[in-house]
């Protein structure tokens, strides 16, 4: 463990992964500039009329970096950014890269529960938002957090406008080396509590590298953001740090509805985007019905969940681009197909990873190794995969293997060319259309209700979404309503998409041999009363 409270590689794994060429002692704010350099008069932002230059992206980096110092803002030090998908995100994100503070990326969603805990566990020193943002107004949170600054994009009301963090520099601005923690990103988390990832500018420059080559970026490629800019896949999948280490423009999509994405894919010449399952079905059905040009369009990725294969088989003649699948997670690994893969590998698989040095095990709950072509439990390591979460010594020895592998958490098979099928998950996880959702987390909140005895919440199925939640709630006194439990959640600060979808009122709850809530029946149970549901309504 390093005085940064994160787990550093051991020196023999350093010293190979520099050797080979993948750790080059680059930082991101080194990128920036080379860039700025190479690219000084092209494109790399366009956020509505906003178009800034490479050249002015790095002023503006250079400025805020500049303005953060004179606030008392520096290295190491933890900084919570919550913006939507504006130009400000990358002006921020860059101006502490150049400084060595280090961004707690925060998604829009997030509400003050989840916002106080990363403020108060990362001891932040500050905290970045937007004034308001489809509809829901950020500086009620910043007055529930303690930090020393609260910057707003637009109405600071009664917090520090961002643009007076823009200063002159006085001379150059000492940066962070590149073996530093460039960031902090948020886990999904099977406990309710997240745990947070860090990332150098070693490792995981190394993975938007190779993204980039392997997702074919160059000047002329043209990315929409269309999911949250602060998540993993849109920001390193190559995502938008690969756009701009390819020296291409960054479209931020300030909605990824149909309407508003397609009007960007064609204004802009969008060449690639990434989306999770259920928004590419909501795609594919727009497409039927849009007048938009979406020719520009190359390369559609998919990831965050599992694709079906059926879905996957409608994009190349739907949407006239090609799709790649994307599976990966913010503690390192990411696997892709490739660009010239044949339609069945695209189509039916999860993709191999980008590393020759990934190295991966399949293996049953005790950790032997299954058999070629069985399914089970995903362990990793790797050159931009994390040897442990921040400030987590206790979790960590669960989630690494004494010789440092990961445990994803994830159920899979391995194809004999090395593609990996996702076949579930094995931890108490619930993935709503690629937003992890912690049931213990829900639980806790649902047990402080005066009217809920006790509470199980597991996933059910959903064709949209893949999985919705669903909370079986032992009742204490008159059953609760659906609406007040969903308002009292609200009310506690829980992020919109944790909510319940749908609640069952139980006697009591099914038991294993050892006493413990069996979620499995539970999730037997709804999965069979939405069939019989189903086939009511259908006449089957």
């Amino acid at each position: 463990m390093s005085d940064t409270g994160a787990p550093a590689w051991p020196e023999e794994f350093a010293a190979r992964y520099r050797e080979l060429g993948y750790w080059t002692g680059e930082t991101f704010g080194d990128m920036l500039a080379a860039r700025a350099r190479s690219h000084a008069s092209h494109v790399a932002i366009v956020d509505g009329d906003r178009r800034w230059t490479y050249a002015e992206l790095d002023e503006r980096a250079n400025r805020v970096a500049a303005g953060l110092r004179e606030r008392g803002v520096g290295h190491g030090d933890r900084v919570v950014v919550q913006l939507p998908n504006i130009a400000e995100f990358f002006e921020i994100v860059f101006g502490l890269f150049k400084i060595g503070a280090l961004p707690v990326f925060a998604l829009p969603a997030h509400r003050a529960a989840e916002i106080r805990y990363f403020c108060e566990f990362t001891e932040a020193a500050a905290y970045v938002i937007a004034d308001r943002h489809d509809g829901f107004d950020y500086r009620t949170i910043a007055g529930q957090v303690t930090v020393r600054h609260v910057f707003v994009v637009g109405d600071p009301g009664a917090f520090t406008p961002f643009d007076s963090l823009r200063r002159e520099p006085a001379g150059e601005i000492a940066g962070p080396v590149a073996s530093d923690l460039a960031f902090l990103q948020l886990s999904g988390g099977s406990t309710g509590v997240p745990k947070l990832i860090p990332r150098t500018h070693d490792d995981y420059l190394y993975s938007v590298r190779a993204s980039a080559e392997i997702c074919g970026l160059d000047e002329r490629s043209v990315y929409l953001v269309a999911l949250p800019a602060a998540h993993n896949f849109p920001l390193s999948s190559p995502g938008t740090l690969g756009v701009l280490y390819a020296g291409g423009t960054v479209v931020p999509a300030p909605t990824p509805a149909p309407d508003v994405a397609f009007r960007l894919i064609e204004a802009e010449r969008v060449t690639i985007t990434a989306v999770v399952p259920p928004l590419a079905l909501a795609w594919l059905d727009a497409a039927k019905r849009t007048t938009a040009d979406l020719s520009s369009l190359d390369v559609l990725q998919v990831g965050g969940a599992k694709f079906s294969e059926q879905a996957a088989r409608r994009v190349r003649p739907e949407l006239g681009c090609r799709l790649q699948q994307v599976f990966g997670m913010a503690e390192g690994l990411v696997n892709y197909t490739r660009l010239d893969d044949p339609e069945e590998i695209v189509t039916g698989t999860q993709g191999r990873p980008i590393s020759p040095d990934d190295e991966l095990r399949i293996v049953d709950d005790a950790d032997r190794d299954v058999p070629p072509g069985a399914t089970g439990h995903l362990l990793t390591r790797g050159p931009y995969t994390i040897r442990g979460y921040y400030r987590a010594a206790e979790h960590n020895a669960h989630a690494f293997t004494a010789d440092g592998f990961y445990r994803t958490g994830d159920l899979v098979r391995r194809t004999p060319a090395g593609y990996l099928v996702v076949e579930g998950r094995a931890k108490d996880q619930i993935n709503r259309g690629g937003e992890k959702i912690a049931a213990e987390e829900v639980e806790n909140h649902l047990l402080a209700h005066e009217s809920v005895h006790d509470v199980a919440v597991v996933s059910m199925p959903d064709e949209f979404l893949g999985e919705r939640t669903c909370a079986f709630v032992i009742p204490r006194g008159t059953p609760p309503k659906v609406s007040q439990l969903k308002a009292f959640l609200r009310d506690r600060g829980l992020a919109g998409y944790k909510l319940p979808d749908r609640v069952e009122v139980v006697a009591e709850f099914p038991m294993t041999g050892v006493g413990k809530v069996s979620k499995a029946e539970l999730r037997a149970e709804i999965s069979r009363v939405l069939a019989e549901r189903l086939a009511k309504r259908t006449g089957a």
